[in-house]
């Protein structure tokens, strides 16, 4: 499932293409993903101009010239692919490869503007992704987004909200940051990270980084920090060749080369001095890595 950061890179490579164009002809070529398309959206979209791109959680926001916004999840294998005369480009890295098989290709935007005709194609060869269609206005109160909690970068998460949520919380750390009320569009992969980073183990009680009186302890101070470093790392390293998105094959940064826990179960701990070995445990269904000797 692609995790925050790679939805704000897939958001940031069709800004340039995509914001301020003209939708000449929204093109559906089936009648679902995973779930069905609103009633009318191909026409409900033609002829709109997008007035940005946006993202909310793992959620990509398309704003239209209306007042509607176009929602898009890109589910476990969505992708979107610029063409623009000869060249091609998929903006985003992903854990796992996107595909570019033209049979999977759902959904396709035709836009014309000042840069000449172009298309953004939707590819999506297991259509969990979906799409759906609400007034900007009504955003915040659709089923998708009301009990979202704010966004790690964002100025609202903090240690002190972060005590308010965990306190007496027996729940385990990682769990509680997987909580999308908790914090919207933090995911397995950061998570590990921001755990690694901060030096908390994974299993241990979410409550045990607050005070008897629900004040947050150093330790829930330096893991707000890690989850905003860890995101911000992520999103600069996927973004440092947006420049080149269309005249390159749309590689853009690697971040997982840089991972410290994540995916590295029985290799060295990269904590200085450590010297412990990360592990994989398994915890509500998904994978955990950690180093047990410096996590506590």
């Amino acid at each position: 499932m692609p995790e925050l950061p790679e939805v704000e890179t897939v958001k940031r490579g069709l800004a340039p293409t995509m914001e301020g164009a003209r939708v000449a002809r929204l093109e559906l070529r089936r009648a679902d993903l995973r779930f069905p398309f609103p009633d009318a959206l191909a026409e409900r979209v033609s002829g709109r101009t997008i007035v940005s791109l946006g993202r909310r959680a793992k959620y990509l926001l398309v704003d239209l010239d209306d007042g509607n916004t176009l929602i898009s999840h890109l589910g476990m294998s969505g992708s979107f692919r610029i063409e623009e005369g000869a060249g091609s480009a998929t903006p985003g890295e992903f854990h796992h490869a996107r595909s570019k098989d033209e049979k999977h290709d759902h959904v396709v935007f035709h836009l014309e503007g000042s840069g000449g005709p172009r298309r953004v194609i939707y590819n999506d060869p297991r259509r969990f992704g979906f799409m759906d269609m609400v007034g900007r206005a009504d955003l915040a109160a659709h089923p998708f987004f009301r009990d979202l909690g704010p966004e790690p970068t964002g100025n609202e998460l903090g240690a002190a909200y972060l005590a308010e949520r965990f306190r007496d919380k027996a729940q385990p750390l990682k769990s509680a940051l997987l909580d999308q009320k908790n914090i919207a569009g933090l995911g397995n992969i950061y998570v590990c990270e921001a755990l690694w980073r901060s030096h908390l183990s994974p299993v241990r009680a979410a409550g045990t980084l607050v005070t008897a009186g629900g004040r947050p302890k150093e330790q829930l101070n330096l893991l707000v920090a890690a989850i905003r470093d860890v995101i911000a790392d992520a999103i600069a390293a996927g973004g440092s060749s947006l420049r080149d998105h269309i005249q390159t094959d749309g590689s853009l940064g690697y971040f997982q080369h840089s991972f410290s826990v994540y995916d590295r179960e029985g290799q060295a701990c990269r904590t200085p001095g450590c010297g412990g070995t990360v592990a994989r445990i398994v915890q509500a269904g998904r994978s955990t890595f950690y180093c047990a000797a410096c996590q506590k």
